[in-house]
C-alpha cells in the first residue's frame, strides 16, 4: 500500500516534469525569434510589418485558439489534445525552418501557434487534475516559473543559434525536443477529462473572435502603411468592436459559450485575466523592440543581446517557484500587486537608454523586471484557477492564457504602432534614422509602464486574498482514465 502511495506521488511530479518540458518550448518560440529578426529580414529580404507578423503571427492564433483547445482538452481527453498539439507544432517547427520567403514563414508560425493553442490549457487543466489542492499552488509556481523562465532565455538561445548557425535552426532545434516531448507524455501522462457535464465546441464564437483579433491586429500593425484615417484602417477598427459586441452576445446566448462568462462574475478571476493581458501587453513588446533596440543601436551581436536577458532569466528561476508557494500561504493579491509595480518600474527605466547608454543602464530595468515578472505570473496563474471548479480546469486555463496571448499580439501591435509613427513624425522634422527609433521607443515604452501599474490596480482591487486550507481535499476529482 505504503509503495504505491509512494509511486502515485512520484508520478504527479514526474507528469509535471513532462508537461514542463513540453511547456518550455512552446514558449520560448515567443521569444526566441526576436533576436534572429535581423537575420530573418536580411535572408528573406523582408520589411519591418513583415517581421511584426512573424511574431504576432503566432501569438494571434495561440490567443484565437486557445479557448477551443480548452474546450477540446475537457471533452476528448487532456492528454490526447495535448499530444495533438506538440505533434503540430513540432511539424510546423519544421516548415518554420524550410520557409524561403515571409509569406510561408507566417503561415507556417500560424500553424505552430495553432499546436501551441492546443497544447497550453491541456497543461494547466492536467495540473490541476493531478494536484491535490494544497500542492497545486507550488506545482503552478514551478509551471509559471518554466514558462517565464522560457520567455526570458529565448533572446539568448536564439542570438547563440543564429549567430554560430543560422536562423532556421531555431526552428530546427523544436524537431528532436518534440519527439521527446511526445514519448514522455505516452509514457507519465495519465489521461483526464471533463465527464460532468454535456460538451461541444461554439464555432460561432471562434468564428467571430478569430475575425475580430484579426481585424485589430492587422490595422494596428498596417496602419501606418494604409494610413490611419484610411477606409480600410477605419473599417477594420470598425469591424473588430463590431465582432467583440458580437462575440460577447454570442457567449451570452449559447447554451455551451466557447467562454464561460459567469465565470468573470468572481473578481479574483476577472482580475487575474486581466493583469494577465496587461502584463503581456507591456512585456512583449518589451522584448521585442529592446532586442531591436540592443542590435541595430548599440551594435550588438545576436549573442550579446540574447546574453544581456540572462540577469532577468535567474532571477525568474529563482523567484517564480517561491512566489508560487507564497501564493499558498498569503494569497496572490499583494504579490501580483507588487510585481506589477516593480515590471512598471523597470520599463520606466528602460525608456531612459539612449543611443550611447552601455549593459549598465540596462541591467536595472532587467532586475526589476525579473522579480516583478516572477513574483505576478506564479500568484496570477493560481488566483485563476483557483477561482474556478476543477472540472472547468481546462475552460479556465483557457480563458487566462488566451488573455496572455491577446495581450501579447496587441503588445507588439500598439507598441510597435506607436513606435513607428513616432518615428516617422521625427524623420520629417530630420532626425536622423537612430534618434528617430529611439524617439518611438521611448514613448512606447512609457505606454508600457502605464499597462504595468494598470494591473497592479486591478490586482489591488479585483484579487482576494485566499488562504487554502492544506486538510481540505476537492469533493470529487475529475474522472482520470
Amino acid at each position: 500500500m505504503k509503495a504505491r502511495i509512494f509511486a502515485e506521488a512520484n508520478r504527479k511530479w514526474w507528469t509535471l516534469a513532462a508537461l514542463s518540458f513540453a511547456l518550455f518550448m512552446i514558449m520560448l518560440d515567443n521569444t526566441i525569434v526576436n533576436v534572429a529578426l535581423p537575420s530573418i529580414q536580411r535572408d528573406l529580404g523582408i520589411g519591418v510589418s513583415e517581421l511584426e507578423w512573424v511574431v504576432t503571427g503566432y501569438a494571434l492564433s495561440f490567443a484565437v485558439l486557445m479557448l477551443s483547445g480548452g474546450k477540446l482538452a475537457d471533452m476528448y481527453g487532456r492528454r490526447r489534445v495535448f499530444l495533438s498539439g506538440l505533434v503540430v507544432f513540432t511539424l510546423s517547427s519544421l516548415a518554420c525552418g524550410l520557409a524561403g520567403g515571409a509569406g510561408l514563414l507566417i503561415g507556417a508560425r500560424v500553424v505552430q501557434g495553432a499546436g501551441a493553442a492546443f497544447m497550453m490549457p491541456a497543461t494547466l487543466s492536467i495540473i490541476s487534475a493531478t494536484f491535490p489542492p494544497r500542492e497545486r499552488g507550488a506545482a503552478i509556481g514551478i509551471w509559471a516559473g518554466v514558462s517565464a523562465m522560457a520567455l526570458a532565455i529565448g533572446p539568448l538561445v536564439g542570438g547563440l543559434i543564429t549567430e554560430h548557425i543560422s536562423w532556421n535552426w531555431i526552428f530546427y532545434v523544436n524537431v528532436p525536443v518534440g519527439a521527446l516531448a511526445v514519448a514522455a507524455t505516452l509514457l507519465i501522462v495519465p489521461e483526464s477529462r471533463d465527464t460532468t457535464h454535456v460538451q461541444r465546441l461554439d464555432v460561432p464564437g471562434l468564428l467571430v473572435s478569430a475575425g475580430g483579433l484579426f481585424a485589430l491586429v492587422f490595422a494596428l500593425i498596417e496602419g501606418s502603411h494604409y494610413g490611419w484615417s484610411s477606409p480600410t484602417i477605419l473599417s477594420l477598427f470598425a469591424a473588430a468592436a463590431i465582432a467583440l459586441v458580437a462575440f460577447v452576445l454570442l457567449e451570452r446566448h449559447q447554451r455551451l459559450p466557447m467562454m464561460d462568462l459567469s465565470l468573470f462574475r468572481q473578481g479574483t478571476f476577472a482580475g487575474a485575466n486581466i493583469v494577465a493581458l496587461l502584463v503581456s501587453l507591456a512585456m512583449f513588446g518589451v522584448f521585442f523592440f529592446v532586442s531591436l533596440y540592443m542590435q541595430n543601436i548599440l551594435g550588438y551581436s545576436a549573442v550579446e543581446a540574447g546574453a544581456t536577458f540572462l540577469p532577468m532569466t535567474v532571477l525568474i528561476i529563482l523567484v517564480a517557484p517561491l512566489a508560487g508557494k507564497t501564493s499558498d500561504r498569503f494569497g496572490s493579491r499583494w504579490l501580483m500587486a507588487v510585481g506589477m509595480t516593480l515590471t512598471g518600474l523597470s520599463l520606466l527605466v528602460y525608456a531612459q537608454l539612449e543611443t550611447g547608454s552601455s549593459f549598465w543602464n540596462v541591467l536595472p530595468g532587467l532586475l526589476l523586471g525579473g522579480i516583478g515578472m516572477a513574483m505576478a505570473m506564479s500568484p496570477m496563474t493560481a488566483a485563476a484557477l483557483g477561482a474556478v471548479p476543477v472540472d472547468k480546469a481546462g475552460v479556465g486555463s483557457g480563458i487566462l492564457n488566451t488573455f496572455r496571448q491577446v495581450g501579447g499580439a496587441l503588445g507588439i501591435a500598439i507598441m510597435g504602432a506607436i513606435l513607428t509613427d513616432r518615428s516617422a513624425t521625427a524623420l520629417a522634422a530630420g532626425a536622423s534614422r537612430e534618434e528617430a527609433f529611439m524617439a518611438g521607443f521611448t514613448r512606447s515604452l512609457y505606454v508600457g509602464a502605464g499597462f504595468a501599474f494598470a494591473a497592479a490596480v486591478v490586482a489591488a482591487l479585483l484579487v482576494r486574498t485566499h488562504h487554502p486550507s492544506p486538510a481540505r481535499e476537492p469533493a470529487q476529482e475529475p474522472a482520470v482514465v
